[in-house]
């Protein structure tokens, strides 16, 4: 357990696994010259590259070396209830690949601050515009409950801030109060969908999640591939494992009943068309469909 702090302040979350280690330690670089932060590694084969140094860079509370990999979902956990209990008011929360600009938690904060006066529910998180490092493309912020009018829906009286159903959990804010009613991060999920769900419970429990403009993430989604449909943005690439996790807990959610009908009703031919293209258009094909049909099984269990 590390320092008490005010109720103010902000604590990062940083969750590492088989990290590039340039990068990640160009992460804690940032964040810790503006934050406090803990990092939660899920037992990298390479962690003896950078635990050393991640543990003595300015502002690190912890350091936490898991024997392991139980999952970001329950990594994410262990550094949420050490800030809650710490006396931190608020996480935001990190993948190892992303990288922030000099301001971000002072824009984050403001940015919770304003959407806690505009709001008229209590607002659960509020998370930052992605912006692709390969092909320097912005994530709109979306609004799944719409048919129209989905994305980048600005809040009145302000102009950076918009509604969202859905927020990326790197670079995310979130309020430590709420978590009592909202909870943690579903660990079942492992990894694919852990934001997701967590946004659709809060919401679904009353709270509002929140994207703003007024500062930007670098992060990038999936892997590198030579495909022009990766390239464009139109496909994310992952690996024939991560597609067991994304088909296992989609189809998960599709059963919950706080899950957004329209939700459902466009991702589930999004899956349709993902798989097709995984079929016909990758060399893996054979372990993406037996991971997806795993996944397929495997998901009618209850996953809590």
């Amino acid at each position: 357990m590390f320092k008490q702090a005010n109720q103010s302040s902000p604590c990062a979350i940083i969750v590492s696994f088989e990290p590039d280690v340039a990068v990640l330690l160009a992460l804690v670089e940032q964040v810790g010259a503006q934050a406090d932060f803990v990092l939660i590694d899920n037992a990298s084969s390479n962690a003896v590259d950078f635990l050393e140094r991640a543990g003595s860079a300015s502002r690190c509370l912890a350091v936490h070396r898991l024997e392991s990999n139980i999952g970001l979902a329950a990594a994410l956990n262990i550094g949420l209830e050490e800030a809650a209990a710490a006396g931190y008011g608020f996480a935001v929360l990190f993948d190892q690949d992303s990288q922030v600009p000099v301001s971000f938690f002072a824009d984050m904060q403001a940015s919770y601050q304003e959407a806690a006066l505009l709001c008229n529910a209590p607002v659960a998180a509020v998370g930052p515009r992605l912006r692709s490092p390969r092909n320097n493309k912005a994530t709109p912020f979306k609004v799944f409950s719409r048919m129209f009018g989905r994305s980048d829906r600005v809040i009145p009286g302000s102009t950076q801030l918009f509604y969202a159903e859905f927020l990326i959990s790197s670079g995310c804010l979130i309020n430590l109060d709420h978590l009592a009613q909202i909870g943690t991060m579903r660990e079942s999920y492992f990894i694919d969908n852990i934001d997701l769900e967590w946004c659709f419970r809060a919401i679904a429990k009353g709270f509002v999640v929140v994207g703003t403009g007024k500062t930007e993430l670098q992060h990038s989604i999936g892997v590198q591939d030579d495909s022009a449909w990766v390239k464009a943005g139109l496909i994310v690439s992952h690996s024939p494992l991560r597609s067991y996790y994304s088909t296992r807990n989609r189809f998960s959610l599709y059963r919950e009943a706080y899950a957004p009908l329209a939700w459902k009703l466009r991702d589930f031919p999004r899956f349709l068309l993902k798989t097709l293209w995984l079929l016909v258009f990758t060399s893996q094909r054979a372990q993406y469909w037996a991971n997806i049909r795993r996944g397929l099984a495997d998901s009618a269990r209850q996953l809590k």
